[in-house]
């Protein structure tokens, strides 16, 4: 099958869509909800994310979208290592912790520190610790590809899922 494109000229004279009418459109598309985290000299970090993927089998490689403008990610990026935390749907406490960017995401919360020297966050589904191999500027956020040197999977509970601007799928 061969598929042309269309000529490159009117790529441009088309309206592209406003962040409003983007944001209510993608809502229509299920995802799970996940912390990264991190861990630098000034202690740990890490914000809730719900831009993440496999990416490859072989070899292990993930994705997560994270916004560059942040304060966790320019933390994180430059200790070359993270490790995403997968939520259950019991999870709010922990989601909007991490969601919100006031307070210390960390105080009073019984975390503990991974082999891989990045924070485990307690009670979730599943843990990818990974490396980062590669980051993509795509917009206001970045692409960050992973390879992944562990995981763990720790509950069999039912994920936390936002769907049209809400948690859970009522």
């Amino acid at each position: 099958m061969n598929v042309q494109s269309p000529p490159r000229e009117l790529a441009y004279d088309l309206e592209t869509p406003d962040p409003t009418e983007m944001r209510r459109a993608m809502s229509r598309f299920a995802t799970g909800v996940t912390i990264v985290t991190g861990l630098d000299d000034d202690g740990p970090v890490g914000f809730a994310c719900q831009s993440f993927a496999s990416v490859s089998l072989e070899p292990p490689l993930i994705l997560f979208c994270a916004d560059h403008r942040g304060r966790a990610w320019p933390r994180i990026r430059p200790t070359g290592r993270f490790t995403i935390n997968v939520l259950g749907e019991q999870q709010s406490d922990l989601c909007s912790r991490f969601g919100s960017s006031r307070g210390a995401k960390y105080d009073g919360l019984d975390w503990a520190l991974s082999r891989w020297n990045t924070p485990s966050l307690p009670g979730v589904l599943m843990r990818v610790h990974a490396d980062i191999v590669d980051v993509h500027v795509a917009g206001d956020h970045d692409v960050v590809i992973g390879r992944v040197l562990e995981l763990e999977c720790l509950d069999e509970d039912r994920p936390m899922v936002f769907y049209r601007g809400a948690f859970g799928l009522d």
